[in-house]
């Protein structure tokens, strides 16, 4: 009996390609995309896989030697420099890109950059096998895109809250674990619908959920309704009661990514209160429809990529200079200087996750808190100046020599004056050895809000393209 489906790997074996050299057909269109199983992955009918093949063997073998001949430059070093021209001509706007796919939409996280960004990047910069570095990785964009590409990964961050997320957007997780969370994620289902029909007190043999450990911390009861609080405390409990860490490190992820939905805080964006009328059930049915979501497209990431690439996610103050090893590129979106708190927005998040968010408040770069502090104790353009000053000595014994630093970077206004902060770190980097390749200008999106409205709406940022000259010069 014929099989009636086909995966990606299966559809790319018959094809004679590479899996991401079909993943990448179908982002750009060149194929259409097949439908989906229950699991929401891809799944190739008989004639679409047949498609597949008729367009591969179309590719000519020219185009074919182009490729090997450039892959085969890539080994020895020599076509780095020759792909920053290509970079240049690019259009980085990607208006109409689909920005999350796979585990890139699992948690909310303000100001991160769009994949489509560090793809183009490692791909032009950087070879198979390679590894790749984030030093600010914030949610882990980066790490899964190098890792999707064939790259070594390291993640750096002082946010714990970071390192969790980009741990869980780049863990491969066995079936055994998505089984364990999927059956949480039903049994919590239907405590959602119990609650929310007031039927629970008729069902004895449910599990009591006011019995799970209610946090202390200042201000709970300021931010979550009393029976908020008692739902979020007893999906924490149910969560760290899997037997499996990658299963208990995802759930948790799951449960941070609604906290501010039932929390009063208004938005990810704006930490003031406000009444959301969260009902009885809510917080219960939200955590389950995340806890599949998330588990799903872990599941459809750990198809995707190949085991032989690894990720090193470390939580570490950058300024603190940690040895990471080598690595062959670096591809970043550093904070802006007085644009965003992460340690005030996320707030509530660290501290129902146990997390020391008092610790990275005053480690934190870039916080709007710290350069909205007035007298002799605020943050200033020197603050950033010596900071990337510190990074900048860091980085030129990391990165291996003649290979590439490139940073996703837009102004600030700090005291009221306008900061270019692609050319202030310009300026840093060559008085470490650095030598400017290209700094590429892209047009944010109209919608995107602005990280604090008093510095007003950021409508560009920069791709600052560096190489690290090391002994040349």
């Amino acid at each position: 009996m014929a099989k009636d489906t086909y995966t990606t790997h299966q559809v790319a074996d018959m094809a004679g390609v590479h899996r991401d050299t079909l993943l990448r057909w179908l982002r750009e269109g060149r194929i259409p995309e097949p439908g989906r199983d229950r699991n929401n992955w891809r799944a190739f009918s008989r004639e679409e896989a047949d498609a597949v093949v008729r367009f591969a063997k179309g590719i000519s073998e020219s185009n074919l030697a182009k490729v090997a001949e450039r892959q085969a430059s890539y080994v020895t070093g020599g076509a780095y420099s020759q792909s920053v021209p290509r970079l240049s001509l690019l259009d980085w706007d990607f208006v109409d890109a689909n920005t999350g796919f796979l585990t890139h939409s699992i948690h909310p996280y303000p100001a991160k950059f769009i994949p489509q960004i560090p793809n183009t990047l490692i791909q032009e910069l950087s070879s198979i096998g390679d590894t790749v570095l984030d030093p600010f990785c914030g949610s882990g964009t980066m790490s899964v895109e190098a890792l999707r590409l064939g790259r070594h990964a390291i993640g750096l961050d002082a946010n714990p809250l970071s390192c969790l997320i980009s741990k869980v957007k780049t863990t491969k997780i066995s079936q055994s674990e998505a089984d364990e969370l999927l059956g949480l994620a039903d049994e919590i289902k239907d405590l959602g619908q119990q609650t929310s029909l007031g039927n629970l007190p008729l069902f004895p043999d449910m599990p009591s959920f006011t019995a799970a450990t209610r946090p202390t911390f200042r201000g709970v009861e300021d931010w979550f309704d009393e029976h908020v609080i008692d739902e979020l405390a007893f999906v924490k409990k149910k969560c760290r009661s899997l037997t499996q860490e990658n299963a208990r490190q995802l759930a948790l992820v799951a449960m941070s990514s609604i906290i501010v939905t039932v929390s009063r805080q208004d938005s990810d964006t704006r930490y003031v209160r406000r009444d959301k009328n969260t009902q009885l059930g809510d917080t219960f049915s939200r955590f389950s429809r995340a806890l599949l979501d998330t588990t799903q497209k872990a599941l459809e990431f750990a198809r995707e990529v190949d085991s032989r690439w690894n990720v090193q996610i470390i939580e570490a103050n950058i300024l603190d200079q940690p040895d990471i090893g080598s690595v062959d590129l670096v591809v970043c979106s550093p904070p802006y200087p007085n644009a965003y708190s992460y340690h005030l927005y996320h707030r509530t998040r660290m501290l129902w996750l146990d997390m020391n968010q008092p610790d990275f408040k005053k480690i934190e770069i870039g916080s709007h808190r710290k350069y909205s502090r007035k007298g002799s104790n605020g943050a200033t353009v020197e603050t950033f100046r010596g900071e990337l000053d510190t990074i900048f000595a860091w980085l030129a014994r990391q990165l291996r020599p003649k290979r590439h630093a490139c940073f996703v970077i837009g102004d600030s206004v700090i005291k009221g004056e306008k900061v270019k902060n692609d050319e202030l770190l310009i300026k840093v980097a060559k008085k470490h050895g650095f030598v400017l390749e290209a700094n590429i200008k892209r047009n944010l999106q109209a919608t995107r809000k602005s990280f604090n409205p008093k510095i007003g709406k950021i409508r560009d940022e920069h791709i600052v393209i560096l190489r690290n000259a090391g002994g040349e010069l």
